[in-house]
């Protein structure tokens, strides 16, 4: 039998949300439902500054909570930003402003997946390395929603041919969902993520792109997280999403 661990975490979550719950204060540091959080409690597993808590016990921004796992296991954590436009994911040059040097989160994460500088939307980030190969891996086909707005004109047959696929350098893109919602304006539903994809895509046919969102990877949605802002997924989202990716929690 594997002998307990403590897990400790220190509350980051911004000021005007304290006092918080408990249960909602495990939800969103842990990956627990606010059940699960409430089971937990009354397990008698859960300390607020050395004091066993109770259900209904309220947290504040200095408090320090406390719980015991049945094995050392990992705490994951998973985050959902809305990268602004002039961030770089990945090798970001001296003079680029680099996503883990802006974004400030509890834990050191690292974004999953790239969203080129001159983009902005949706973008995860994770200290479970787990999720890289199950998200980002040609097989597995995982979903990623684009909102395209081109320098000119759309047509039907430009959009029919983006959906069937176009041929970029030697590679043959697969087959797309493209839905015209302007007369410059598209959603782009991708199963892959080559590098630049969408913007060569649409370049393969005289497109030039001018803005482009991304705002679903799955079922986690951009919604109405404003530029620069992240959130953390926790709960019924957070489940879905590993379950889809055939992960479990930690």
């Amino acid at each position: 039998m594997r002998k307990s661990s403590k897990i400790k975490r220190t509350s980051k979550v911004s000021p005007p949300e304290f006092p918080v719950r408990l249960n909602k204060y495990l939800a969103a540091h842990f990956p627990l439902t606010r059940r699960a959080a409430d089971d937990l409690i009354k397990s008698g597993t859960v300390k607020i500054n050395g004091r066993l808590a109770v259900l209904g016990d309220l947290v504040q921004a200095s408090d320090k909570v406390e719980t015991k796992s049945s094995a050392s296991r990992p705490v994951y954590r998973y985050f959902a930003y809305h990268k602004p436009v002039g961030i770089a994911t990945h090798s970001s040059s001296p003079t680029e402003k680099a996503i883990v040097n802006v974004l400030r989160l509890p834990v050191k994460a690292f974004p999953i997946g790239r969203l080129d500088k001159d983009s902005r939307g949706l973008i995860l980030l994770t200290n479970d390395g787990r999720l890289a190969g199950a998200l980002l891996s040609p097989d597995h086909e995982h979903t990623k929603e684009y909102v395209v707005t081109a320098d000119k004109t759309v047509t039907a047959e430009q959009a029919k041919i983006l959906a069937n696929g176009i041929k970029i350098e030697n590679y043959r893109t697969k087959k797309a969902q493209v839905t015209k919602t302007g007369d410059k304006e598209f959603t782009m539903i991708l199963t892959e993520g080559k590098k630049h994809q969408v913007r060569r895509m649409c370049a393969a046919l005289g497109l030039e792109t001018r803005d482009l969102i991304r705002v679903r990877i799955e079922n986690i949605k951009l919604g109405n997280l404003k530029v620069g802002e992240w959130r953390e997924l926790a709960g019924p989202e957070l489940a879905e999403f590993l379950i889809t990716l055939k992960l479990n929690r930690n």
